[in-house]
């Protein structure tokens, strides 16, 4: 299976990008902005397309093009405004969905964020983030794409444990962001994921057996 990593550059996406190289039955193709982080990934051996998601969908079809999945884990980052915010959490991973159709691509995954679907539980730290994830959500579901929507407690930059709770609902938790991609990585095939969403937090299932159970 391609599997196109779109924010293949953030540390999600890197993390998911070795575990798809590293596998037999993967070949990546990382998503990215410019051209610096482009030629890393080139000289790597990975695959790679130069997509702007403030750019046409035409132009990130183009970028996903040939490939049979979609991997949604691109986001403004911490230090932007609310403008960038909604303008590629939420319209970028829209017009990633429309692109991801006139491709001719089916299989959408998207990393969201812990109770993005519940408005009352939302960080209103991080209401702008929140909403915008939660519309991309919403949008994803009424796209017709086999989704899988992933919302992860906060991200952390420890060493993956292996072991997590995932589940439709769950409370406040955090998560390492190398278990997030193992998780993506083993949502990728498990049919029973499609058209499901679910948080995830650390816990103490190992990764695998929380997916299959879902």
């Amino acid at each position: 299976m391609k599997v196109a990593v779109v924010g293949a550059n953030g540390q999600i996406g890197k993390h998911l990008i070795d575990l798809l190289h590293d596998s037999k039955d993967f070949t990546p193709r990382a998503i990215v902005r410019n051209e610096e982080q482009l030629r890393s990934f080139q000289n790597e051996g990975i695959q790679s397309s130069l997509v702007d998601l403030e750019g046409t969908v035409e132009e990130i079809a183009n970028g996903l093009d040939g490939t049979d999945a979609v991997v949604f884990t691109a986001g403004s980052g911490g230090h932007t405004g609310s403008d960038k915010t909604l303008l590629v959490d939420l319209d970028g991973a829209v017009k990633t969905m429309e692109a991801a159709k006139q491709a001719g691509i089916d299989r959408f995954i998207m990393v969201s964020a812990l109770q993005a679907h519940n408005r009352e539980n939302w960080n209103l730290s991080l209401k702008p983030y929140y909403a915008a994830k939660h519309f991309a959500d919403k949008e994803l579901e009424r796209s017709g794409l086999n989704y899988t929507i992933i919302r992860p407690g906060g991200l952390l930059n420890e060493t993956g444990t292996g072991k997590v709770f995932a589940a439709e609902n769950l409370s406040r938790g955090s998560i390492p962001r190398e278990d997030v991609a193992k998780a993506i990585y083993s949502s990728l095939t498990e049919e029973h994921t499609v058209n499901r969403g679910f948080d995830l937090i650390s816990g103490n299932d190992p990764i695998e057996e929380a997916i299959k159970r879902i």
